[in-house]
């Protein structure tokens, strides 16, 4: 099979855990590189340069194309709106979905000196900062993560926050100051799970992935990414998720946040697992008539996320 994957050190990590996991040798298997706008504009606000897809885009017209069988994505990256054409062919097991602090002094978050410095380009995390730390400074931080690493250990920041999947995936965990708390630090929709993407007719590929797919995974991510559906969408607005599934059962909690901390909101739901989905519209719809909606289209309305 041919695997269409982002070329960041990261991206081709994960894409080779999917190719050692598919059926016969490894070798029976390749990685074709494709390069997305994300990738194009590595400096660029992520908000300008299009926003949603910006990370998929390029690699989802490629399996239209028939230029590769299948597509490993984050599933953070990839929008709700599915592509014609185009389906999710399996959700592989999560891997932690927490957000990690690294500080160059060592620094905790709490312990941060005021006026210090934490780089992130996310509106999610930047939210959830500001509003326990308004004392510190956000900067917006793009590029990979042994990049966002680098701009620590120089000096250029104080701090900065990268998913724990990635860190795992780059066996770069020890780099981390903290382990941030879900009660601290909420994480994006969908965050720490690989999707296999494949075109909808193509009932082989179908098969050959679908024992890849993680039943808890699957579970979680429709609640998340329906609870973000449900506020309107978007990889880049300040939205946060974690769904639970154990034992046929589901808790869903959800965040949204202005960028600069205040006003926010955090709200729980459950449910079963097989209703997945319904969870995260109906949280979707309390949290609307409790003030989201104002929140968001403020975020929406400002020239930082046109």
């Amino acid at each position: 099979m041919r695997i269409g994957t982002r070329g960041s050190s990261l991206a081709l990590a994960q894409s080779e855990r999917v190719r050692a996991s598919l059926p016969g040798s490894p070798r029976d298997h390749r990685l074709v590189v494709i390069k997305t706008t994300g990738d194009l504009n590595p400096t660029a606000a992520l908000a300008r340069i299009g926003g949603k897809g910006v990370f998929t885009k390029e690699i989802e017209e490629a399996l239209l194309r028939s230029e590769i069988d299948i597509a490993v994505h984050s599933l953070k990256d990839l929008p709700t709106d599915e592509r014609p054409g185009l389906r999710l062919g399996a959700l592989l097991r999560r891997e932690d979905p927490r957000d990690a602090f690294v500080s160059r002094d060592g620094s905790t978050f709490e312990k941060l000196r005021s006026g210090a410095t934490v780089g992130t380009s996310s509106l999610r995390r930047r939210s959830q900062v500001l509003a326990r730390r308004p004392d510190l400074r956000v900067e917006d931080l793009r590029g990979n993560v042994p990049t966002r690493l680098t701009r620590v250990q120089e000096g250029t920041l104080d701090s900065i926050i990268v998913a724990v999947a990635g860190l795992i995936r780059l066996r770069l965990l020890d780099r981390a100051t903290q382990v941030l708390e879900e009660s601290v630090m909420l994480p994006a929709p969908g965050q720490g799970i690989l999707a296999i993407q494949i075109r909808a007719g193509d009932a082989a590929t179908a098969a050959a992935v679908a024992s890849m797919n993680d039943a808890q995974a699957a579970a979680e991510a429709a609640a998340e990414r329906a609870l973000l559906e449900g506020l309107g969408g978007g990889c880049l607005v300040p939205v946060g998720a974690r769904a639970r599934a154990k034992g046929g059962a589901l808790e869903l909690t959800g965040y949204v946040g202005h960028p600069e901390g205040r006003p926010s909101m955090r709200m729980t739901a459950s449910g079963s697992t097989d209703r997945s989905a319904e969870v995260g519209r109906a949280l979707a719809v309390t949290m609307i008539g409790q003030g989201a909606r104002s929140i968001l289209d403020e975020v929406r309305s400002m020239e930082r996320f046109p």
